[in-house]
């Protein structure tokens, strides 16, 4: 686990390399200010500035528990940036993305897992499961693993997908308590079978000052720009909080799902 209060760095986006085609949302490589290569994450694209929520909360809480996660840092792109764009559709892209946006480090050389070539252990395996079901990831499939391999090492990316309560009027008390049916299509699940050791170990390295301390990362020029049934600012960050802290106190609800669902598989 990481004791550390998570804190990201800003940089300002340089260079546009290339699209990544991949999904509906048109994630970039970029280069920023500090001469890295980064995976930018749009806030004008598919769902918006709430996957950037979720991909920022998710990674933070999976960096937490000790997995391989790319440095998020925010992005910034200016408006003048794009501009000589010659493709439309990015151009359009680029301009409703203009302010604060969320990147991921770019792991160059990473290739993606296959589950056929590379096998994770039990643990391993119960640990991924275990995340993805907090934070209700419905993004992890045979299809589309979201995870690389590189240097050997397994690493988790890609979590635009979940914390999906926040699309659906924000009904948290009820959502967070559910359990995470679509984990029965979780391409780990077949090898966890060590769910039961990982939650009593990850419920204890989740408190609610940390949980507290990865939202307070959202920005609140986020939080701003979002439609939401909140008066204030506070009052939306703290549901963010809350959902998360009541699924970790109610895990048994998705693990018991998730048990059921591998042993059907098995």
């Amino acid at each position: 686990m990481n004791d550390t209060t998570p804190e990201l760095r800003t940089v300002e986006v340089t260079r546009y390399v290339t699209p990544l085609r991949e999904g509906g949302s048109l994630p970039a490589l970029v280069e920023a200010d500090d001469e890295f290569l980064y995976v930018l994450k749009f806030r004008g694209a598919g769902q918006g500035i709430k996957a950037l929520i979720a991909e920022l909360l998710a990674g933070e809480i999976a960096r937490t528990l000790g997995f391989k996660v790319p440095e998020l840092v925010f992005a910034t792109l200016d408006e003048a940036f794009g501009r000589t764009e010659p493709d439309e559709e990015i151009q359009d892209l680029l301009r409703a993305s203009e302010g604060l946006n969320l990147a991921l480090h770019y792991l160059s050389g990473a290739i993606t897992y296959d589950a056929l070539v590379t096998r994770v252990d039990a643990k391993l395996a119960s640990q991924i499961v275990w995340l993805d079901c907090l934070v209700t990831n419905v993004d992890r499939t045979p299809r589309n693993t979201n995870m690389l391999m590189w240097h050997k090492e397994l690493w988790l990316i890609d979590h635009g997908a979940s914390l999906y309560f926040h699309h659906a009027g924000y009904n948290w008390e009820e959502q967070a308590k559910r359990p995470f049916v679509q984990v029965k299509d979780h391409v780990l699940l077949p090898w966890a079978s060590a769910l039961d050791t990982v939650d009593k170990e990850f419920r204890s390295l989740l408190p609610p000052e940390r949980i507290r301390a990865i939202v307070a990362l959202i920005p609140e020029e986020w939080l701003q720009t979002i439609d939401s049934p909140f008066e204030t600012v506070t009052e939306h960050r703290e549901v963010y909080a809350k959902f998360l802290d009541t699924r970790i106190a109610h895990s048994d609800v998705f693990l018991k799902e998730a048990q059921h669902a591998r042993e059907a598989l098995i």
